[in-house]
């Protein structure tokens, strides 16, 4: 076994589409073409977005398309003291501070303007816990796998939040947390994300954190030239063999590994085999979108 370790980390706001199977397949292809791991970690740290049976779902389809993860799954929900115990090494080194401003107060801002940085402004109210993004590395660069050399500036992203005002726990800090927890080599994921990044690569390092590669994936757009998405209604996948197969076949397409028509109408396991031996990154164009070219199941 590599020193490979992938994930795929679905959020189960509903079920999986065209776009997150692409997403999904290129994760697992990179994994075990690298002779790695692949894990799968369910992203349920914000219930009100997460109905019930959702995550059911999302594994299930996952286990239609052959897409077997290694290891028990991972919950963010189980996940709150390891988060809050990141939260408080921050808070010690000065680089989070609470917010009690709403989206409102700042909404002529393209980003937050600091202004709880020096102190909360209105004690009386809930508080946020931001990332003092003016003080990490400034500017962040790294290698994106696909795009080439990334350089942004996290101060002019804004200080992102890193735990709510209604006490949820935030994106930006438990992917961070979980990614090291779980020791992950290589991330492979949309490139609605890249921005994500450097907010990201501070944090791994405040924390002492490993930092993973990057792999960054075209977004797939549906016929009106929006991404698919389940906001966007974007059609859940099958699970019945019979219209997983031509699925998987355009997933492969989409990703530029050009599989061969015959084997559309192959069985799963030989679409995958076949994916894992040429699968080649190299291949993929470095373009932020394509449109979709999902079969009507």
């Amino acid at each position: 076994m590599s020193g490979y370790r992938g994930r795929f980390a679905p959020t189960p706001s509903g079920p999986l589409h065209f776009g997150s199977l692409v997403a999904a397949l290129a994760s697992f292809l990179d994994a075990r073409r690298a002779g790695g791991e692949w894990r799968l970690r369910i992203e349920d740290i914000d219930p009100p977005r997460c109905p019930a049976g959702a995550a059911d779902t999302i594994l299930r389809q996952l286990e239609a398309f052959g897409l077997h993860w290694d290891g028990p799954v991972s919950w963010q929900h189980d996940r709150d003291e390891a988060y809050a115990a990141a939260l408080v090494r921050l808070k010690d080194a000065g680089l989070a501070y609470p917010c009690s401003c709403s989206r409102k107060q700042w909404r002529d801002h393209a980003v937050y303007p600091g202004w709880c940085r020096h102190g909360v402004s209105d004690p009386a109210k809930p508080v946020a816990w931001r990332l003092r993004s003016d003080l990490g590395p400034r500017p962040v660069v790294w290698p994106d796998r696909l795009f080439g050399e990334q350089r942004f500036d996290p101060a002019a992203l804004g200080d992102v939040v890193l735990k709510r005002k209604d006490g949820l726990w935030a994106y930006q800090l438990a992917v961070v947390v979980d990614d090291a927890d779980q020791g992950i080599s290589d991330v492979v994921r949309g490139v609605d994300l890249l921005d994500n990044t450097p907010w990201q690569r501070q944090l791994q390092q405040a924390l002492g954190y490993p930092e993973p590669r990057y792999l960054h994936l075209p977004l797939i757009l549906g016929d009106d030239g929006q991404k698919l998405s389940k906001q966007n209604l974007a059609p859940a996948l099958p699970e019945a063999d019979d219209a997983v197969r031509p699925l998987l076949h355009a997933a492969l397409a989409s990703l530029d590994q050009a599989p061969p028509e015959e084997l559309a109408t192959a069985p799963v396991a030989e679409q995958l085999a076949w994916g894992i031996r040429h699968w080649d990154p190299a291949r993929l164009r470095a373009t932020p979108h394509r449109q979709g070219h999902a079969p009507t199941p």
